[in-house]
């Protein structure tokens, strides 16, 4: 893929109904040889899915979408395409909101916040396939009318905000700023435009947080991301770096 290939009209569509999980359904057309810069969306799914295998509430009114790149970029820089990712869905929830002067920022390395508030999580998953290419999926769900209770962190809705926001609408947007994006990137030969992009909108850079690992918890200041999109954490034993956990901002 060259960075036209990303250009908005080589894009496809498909709207579905119900699915298990728009990431398992988009992988399972690149099992089936599809080659990509397909989107899926649902009007709810029954399997859906967060970061670390956490169950996604998935019900009708919010936008459940996945976007299948296959063979995006050398394997090298598909680390890259969380902050992309993120990029995209800020951009489009950016215009939906237009005339807000709400604060719409990333929180590391590709949740969006309204006010602080979690408003979409992104889950991306990659797979080697038999005929030696990369299926990388791009899933994102985005709170749009309905929200989780049960989650340890703040929750927005975009209808919070938006009189009238639907899933649709949103989707129109996000189809093209998620191309813009790929264009910027450009298999990551853009990468370091995507960084400076990534950091423009970030969300809580010099603040303290603490960084959630699976068998560690480690706190200090948010100083940044490197310029590979790793995240740069200032603790009392210096400076670590992290390319995965989740982040928490202290109170």
């Amino acid at each position: 893929m060259a960075a036209t290939d990303f250009a908005v009209d080589a894009y496809r569509h498909e709207a579905l109904d119900t699915v298990g999980s728009t990431n398992s359904e988009a992988m399972d057309r690149a099992r089936a040889g599809d080659p990509g810069l397909l989107w899926l969306t649902a009007e709810r799914q029954e399997t859906g899915r967060g970061r670390r295998g956490r169950n996604w509430v998935s019900e009708r009114g919010n936008l459940y979408a996945s976007l299948l790149l296959v063979d995006p970029a050398p394997q090298a820089m598909t680390a890259s395409l969380p902050l992309v990712a993120a990029l995209g869905v800020h951009g489009a929830i950016s215009r939906v909101m237009a005339g807000h002067d709400n604060e719409i920022a990333i929180k590391w390395p590709n949740d969006i916040l309204i006010d602080r508030r979690k408003v979409c999580g992104i889950l991306l998953e990659a797979e080697r396939l038999a005929d030696g290419r990369l299926a990388v999926v791009i899933g994102m769900g985005v709170n749009v009318t309905t929200g989780p209770d049960d989650v340890p962190y703040p929750v927005a809705r975009v209808s919070d905000y938006v009189a009238g926001a639907d899933p649709v609408t949103l989707f129109a947007h996000l189809f093209e700023t998620m191309a813009q994006e790929l264009q910027i990137w450009d298999r990551g030969r853009g990468l370091a435009e995507t960084v400076a992009r990534w950091r423009s909108a970030a969300c809580g850079i010099n603040e303290r947080i603490t960084v959630n690992l699976a068998h560690e918890q480690v706190p200090g200041i948010f100083v940044g991301i490197d310029d590979a999109g790793m995240l740069k954490l200032e603790t009392k034993d210096g400076l670590r770096s992290f390319a995965a956990g989740d982040v928490f901002f202290d109170n």
